[in-house]
């Protein structure tokens, strides 16, 4: 079983909205990276856990546990004129983008970036590495375990 950590800016969906939504489910939509895109086409499994992070916000970090809800299929944000998300050269016969369902399990109290840097076990870790802009990140079992270890 593969671990993943998800990139979502709270603006457009937080934790507490995965949350608020049906059975704690949300459409991972608008990511627009090839090589994410291809960890949900190729990597991704129904099941598979996940790190909530937000983003582009005051204090980035870990903000719930999830798991992936649904396998990929197409975006649908790609064909929609109106969304910021709307990719005019990908074609209804020929999706470009993809996206999964993802179900928050729970909320947590934010691990923060330095928090995740000031351990040692988590060297390594995707969202750590300089210059990563990745919205997916696959994470190893040895990290995943190390961080929710402390979640009780």
């Amino acid at each position: 079983m593969a671990c993943w950590l998800m990139k979502s800016e709270p603006d457009e969906c937080s934790v507490e909205d995965a949350l608020a939504a049906p059975n704690a489910t949300v459409p991972w939509v608008g990511v627009r990276n090839h090589q994410a895109r291809n960890f949900m086409r190729d990597a991704m499994r129904v099941g598979d856990p996940v790190l909530f992070y937000h983003s582009s916000c005051a204090v980035p970090g870990i903000v719930g546990t999830a798991r992936v809800a649904s396998a990929a299929c197409t975006d649908p944000t790609q064909f929609d004129r109106s969304s910021r998300y709307f990719d005019p050269s990908s074609r209804p016969e020929q999706p470009r983008w993809l996206m999964v369902d993802v179900q928050v399990i729970r909320k947590i109290p934010t691990i923060t970036l330095p928090q995740l840097r000031a351990r040692p076990e988590l060297d390594g870790l995707g969202v750590l590495k300089k210059g990563n802009r990745l919205s997916i990140t696959p994470v190893s079992e040895s990290h995943w375990r190390a961080i929710v270890a402390g979640l009780g």
